[in-house]
């Protein structure tokens, strides 16, 4: 593939709601550029985009997938994102490497969910929009009531740059309001025909609001178009061009991509109208798309191939990359050798002789880089992606007990991949915990973890990190004594136990005097102290927020040790905690939920029967509320699943760590039983 300027590169992120037909449209848009030579099926598992094996089983993308293709000498590298809400992630990565985004809606569903999550990221990154209404061939299509919608839940600026000649199963061709013709298809074949009479009256009115428009965009035009003068195409298209790139008209589209009607004029305006590199305004702070410029590019997803190891997918901003170079990661001050270069047309490589500014490519074997890093000397003044907090947290291990080193590094690999991971080890529950979006979500890392890494796990939503706690004042004898011939254990410590306020955690107080405890082992009975903390007493959770006064005790000159004292401090403690009366403590956690004002109260009746407190509620938008309330993580570990379930979609929340509080009593009870059968079966 030749070497593109930044004036004939287009990146654009096609994106929409999971089932609205993106996929197959950039297949009929490659097929249409010559890229292929036959269009894949979704269905089939056969698509371009679609080739990882987790995707062929659901039927639907997973991943960002760069899609480089070839239009009248312009390149295009088409990002096709999930439209699955557990793969938002996906989208935002692409969104900080386009100049543009064009929705994808089915003329059947409408504007969905997800089609407003992709509006908003694209809103929140400042890219202009462009829409295209797929499925028009299908049963219950409807461009009016579409475009209805469209204007309800997008934008005003929503206007049509083409109408559909017929609808449902008698759609076949396209009026262009532009050049303000009509084209009739049969496959990839396209004819140029009159307007057909029951249409030249819509057509001419929808002429007229694009012109319109049109002339909003630009300020001597408009005064032209208000003193009655009549603008020609050309004036109307380079009008659209500058209104597009501001962001303030939404230029539509109209297709099946099955039948691929309209598909080539789609990909005639992707050259003609979509803003170039240059023509989309930079962040403050940015240099100019010059290819002679210093470099500065931004790493903006990882994905591990099994054969070529780590591939990293970035976007130039300025200067450009070139193989068998030496560049310099910014962000890790680090020096990483480039070896090949090239792009990607879903799993195939196609190598480039370089990537200039403005384009988008791919270099694999970064033995540093990561998602997020900026390659150059200078990080450039660009926030990283706000990705999505994961919120849905799943345990997992080996089912070989051999698989440990397995499972580490094919976890470290997947969440370098995808930032939208995240890994913990819980020292509480002894527990591998991975955070993602949803259960879709993590249930591809584990299908990608066998198939990529060679790791079996089991999964299961992780254990509560409960904790122990005192209830009220004890002391209590540890004595650890053998004699049993040659030398003993000596080790007896009495020791005071009290609680401390919510959230102070351990205390030990030295009070010993006269020596009946030797120094060189007061430390010994506070390790054993701190030992019986942590294997707790009650139902094997930590204990905190205690004090623990050491205060008496005997020691033999001869059989006292540093162990004897330890287990001394150890039972000593577990008797006290026993006779001061022991609760257990669970993590409460702060829930921000925000949702549509109308299902506040659906929101509001489901965290109460999940033993929420609500807080407050204040409105964050238009039509919008954020609920804020204390809730104990036992009933919400799978609140990503549940509330979507209730809102259809349409909410989003984030929980922090706030404190931890007493279990009410029947649940602990629950809790110390279930802890005491597991600890029977870990015996077995």
């Amino acid at each position: 593939m030749e070497v593109y300027p930044p004036e004939r590169t287009r990146n654009v992120v096609l994106a929409g709601h999971n089932g609205s037909g993106k996929t197959t449209l950039a297949e009929s848009l490659l097929f249409a550029s010559g890229a292929i030579t036959r269009t894949g099926r979704v269905e089939e598992g056969s698509t371009t985009s679609d080739f990882e094996p987790e995707e062929a089983k659901r039927g639907g993308s997973i991943s960002l997938s760069l899609l480089a293709l070839e239009h009248s000498g312009t390149k295009v590298n088409l990002l096709d994102s999930p439209g699955f809400a557990d793969f938002t992630g996906e989208l935002v990565a692409g969104v900080h490497a386009a100049d543009s985004v064009l929705v994808a809606v089915s003329a059947v569903e409408g504007v969905q969910v997800q089609t407003e999550e992709a509006w908003l990221a694209a809103k929140e990154a400042g890219l202009p929009r462009a829409v295209v209404i797929t499925k028009l061939d299908r049963e219950r299509a409807s461009f009016s009531r579409t475009m209805q919608e469209l204007e309800k839940h997008l934008s005003r600026g929503c206007i049509p740059l083409q109408l559909p000649i017929g609808e449902e199963a008698s759609f076949r061709g396209v009026v262009d309001l532009l050049s303000f013709q009509a084209f009739e298809y049969s496959g990839a074949r396209r004819t140029t025909i009159p307007i057909p009479p029951e249409l030249e009256g819509p057509a001419r009115e929808a002429r007229e609001r694009l012109t319109e428009a049109a002339a909003e965009a630009d300020d001597e035009l408009l005064e032209r178009y208000l003193e009655g003068e009549e603008l020609g195409a050309e004036q109307v298209a380079a009008a659209v061009v500058k209104g597009f790139s501001q962001g303030n008209l939404v230029p539509v589209f109209v297709t099946s991509a099955l039948r691929l009607v309209g598909v080539d004029l789609l990909l005639d305006a992707m050259v003609r109208i979509f803003p170039s590199p240059l023509a989309r305004p930079l962040p403050e702070g940015y240099p100019q798309p010059d290819p002679e410029g210093p470099l500065a590019a931004f790493v903006f997803k990882t994905v591990s191939d099994p054969y070529v190891g780590r591939i990293n997918l970035f976007r130039v901003f300025s200067g450009r990359v070139r193989p068998d170079t030496t560049i310099q990661n910014a962000t890790r001050g680090k020096e990483e050798r480039v070896g090949q270069v090239f792009t990607l047309r879903g799993k195939t490589q196609i190598t480039l002789a370089e990537v200039p500014a403005g384009d988008i490519g791919a270099v694999a074997k970064l033995s540093e880089t990561q998602t997020g890093d900026f390659l150059g000397r200078v990080a450039l003044p660009r926030p990283r992606p706000a990705y999505p907090e994961p919120v849905f947290p799943l345990a997992i291990e080996p089912k070989s007990r051999g698989d440990e080193d397995k499972l580490s590094t094919g976890l470290a690999r997947l969440s370098a991949e995808d930032p939208c991971i995240k890994v913990e080890r819980r020292a509480e529950t002894h527990e591998t915990v991975v955070w993602g979006l949803g259960d879709t979500h993590l249930e591809v890392l584990v299908e990608r973890l066998k198939r990529k890494f060679g790791v079996d796990v089991t999964a299961r939503t992780p254990r509560i990190p409960y904790r122990e706690t005192v209830k009220g004042t004890a002391q209590a004898q540890g004595r650890y004594v053998k004699q049993t011939g040659g030398r003993g254990q000596y080790g007896i410590a009495w020791l005071q136990v009290e609680p401390l306020p919510r959230g102070a955690g351990f205390e030990f107080v030295d009070r010993i005097v006269g020596g009946v405890i030797p120094n060189q082992f007061i430390p010994s009975v506070e390790k054993g102290v701190r030992n019986a903390l942590a294997e707790g007493v009650l139902a094997g959770y930590p204990v905190t927020d205690v004090r623990v006064i050491l205060y008496d005790g005997k020691h033999h000159p001869v059989d006292s040790s540093d162990i004897a004292f330890q287990l001394a401090g150890s039972l000593g403690f577990k008797e006290a905690a026993r006779q001061a009366g022991l609760v257990l403590l669970e993590p409460i956690y702060l829930l921000e939920v925000e949702v549509p004002e109308a299902l506040t109260g659906d929101v509001m009746g489901d965290l109460n029967s999940r033993r929420a407190r609500i807080q407050g509620m204040e409105p964050v938008g238009a039509g919008v509320q954020r609920i804020r309330a204390l809730v104990p993580l036992a009933e919400i570990q799978r609140y990503a699943v549940e509330l979507r379930s209730v809102t259809g979609g349409r909410g989003r929340f984030r929980a922090t760590f706030d404190h931890y509080e007493e279990v009410p009593a029947h649940i602990a009870q629950k809790v110390v039983e279930e802890s005491k059968r597991l600890a029977e079966e870990a015996k077995k």
